[in-house]
């Protein structure tokens, strides 16, 4: 397994001011960060390369559509700037050397109509991203991520089933299911069929409890997933995702509203060391 840590644990932003945290990732022992391009605009890149270069991190970014560049708004023009801006950030992906990009890169993060998904929302948002996914197969070397929230931040795909049909009709190389414990353990019925189900489709993973805290001290089926990962063969990014109640715009978008740690640091550290003690214990 490769292992990461999620930016928003520590800052909101990632410019200039926040690259600190790359040497905060490799001193906890971190084979990765993932970077969520809220502000594309200010993200340093050349001094992500050079920084990520010297200390030997590897780099995952993701990012959370917002209305305004919603696939599947009703809205053709809404549709067609959240084509462009998701190459945009493809493009940002592949210069500061990500291997994926992922999160909710496909609909609006949060949008909900009070309906259940419609047929021209999922065509609308394949249409979409296949064309996002040809724009990257020819720009970049990326791999494109589509995770499944739970119902509360979207109506449009809750489940690693979805997921996988989604992709199945996008009918792209570079594109894979990007799960996330904390979704998961509201949404489906076995974490270890979600497993299988993507099988060799499943390209990322979020470990996170089932509060948002460290992982080892909720709810997810910890044993149980990591032996769907090992039957399935995955190898891949295990990314620790939590977040702070005191940065107001995520911890509002993700209902925090109190600590599950001292600091990130323990957070991180302690759901690092959970979750490498789990591997060798079901020796991967």
């Amino acid at each position: 397994m490769k292992y990461g840590v999620h930016c928003l644990l520590f800052s909101e932003t990632f410019t200039k001011k926040e690259l600190w945290i790359l040497d905060r990732a490799k001193e906890l022992g971190f084979d990765g960060l993932e970077i969520t391009l809220f502000d594309p605009d200010s993200l340093p890149v050349s001094e992500i390369k050079k920084r990520t270069k010297a200390l030997g991190l590897r780099l995952n970014t993701g990012i959370g559509l917002s209305e305004k560049h919603n696939l599947i708004s009703p809205d053709p023009k809404t549709r067609k700037r959240g084509i462009e801006f998701m190459k945009k950030i493809v493009g940002l992906s592949q210069q500061v050397g990500a291997e994926n990009l992922t999160g909710v890169n496909y609909a609006g993060w949060g949008y909900l109509t009070g309906k259940m998904r419609t047929q021209k929302e999922w065509d609308w948002a394949v249409d979409g991203f296949r064309k996002i996914c040809a724009f990257a197969q020819e720009n970049a070397d990326v791999l494109l991520c589509i995770e499944p929230v739970n119902r509360f931040e979207s109506h449009f795909i809750n489940i690693a089933a979805d997921a996988v049909r989604f992709l199945k009709e996008v009918g792209a190389k570079n594109a894979r299911v990007h799960l996330d414990t904390f979704h998961m353990i509201r949404e489906e019925n076995s974490f270890t069929e979600a497993v299988k189900i993507c099988g060799p489709r499943l390209g990322y993973v979020h470990a996170c409890e089932n509060q948002r805290g460290i992982p080892g001290t909720g709810m997810v089926p910890w044993e149980e997933f990591y032996r769907g990962l090992k039957a399935v063969g995955y190898d891949g990014w295990i990314t620790v995702e939590s977040f702070d109640p005191d940065m107001e715009n995520i911890a509002k978008l993700c209902c925090i509203w109190r600590k599950f740690a001292d600091s990130p640091e323990e957070l991180a550290s302690q759901g690092l060391r959970f979750l490498k003690k789990l591997e060798r214990k079901l020796k991967f």
